[in-house]
């Protein structure tokens, strides 16, 4: 009998709350606040904070930092505006730190 096994899914680290799928990944290649990050299509169970310009390594860009919704761990950020043409493409996407996620039905 073959095992049945879910969608691969990433979660808050602290609570093990779903917050992304790996379907949705765009790039593992990005630079969060303390170390690799995945830069994502789409995010779930997540709060989004205030909005603010912050000077990033790819240049000026609006974000918004991003929690879990069960415990509240600051896990990334949206990016809500690039201001460069050739980053528009991040806008709408979300950054999670690969160190605050971890793999669930893998």
């Amino acid at each position: 009998m073959a095992e049945i096994v879910g969608p691969r899914i990433y979660s808050c680290y602290k609570c093990r709350n779903h917050v992304a799928m790996h379907n949705d990944i765009i790039s593992k290649t990005f630079q969060g606040r303390n170390g690799r990050a995945f830069l994502f299509s789409h995010a779930m169970n997540i709060v989004v904070g205030r909005k603010e310009d912050r000077h990033l390594l790819t240049g000026l860009h609006t974000v918004a930092d991003i929690s879990c919704a069960d415990c509240h761990e600051l896990l990334g950020w949206k990016y809500e505006r690039a201001y460069e043409v050739s980053q528009k493409y991040k806008e709408g996407k979300f950054i999670l730190e690969k160190a605050k996620i971890a793999k669930e039905n893998w």
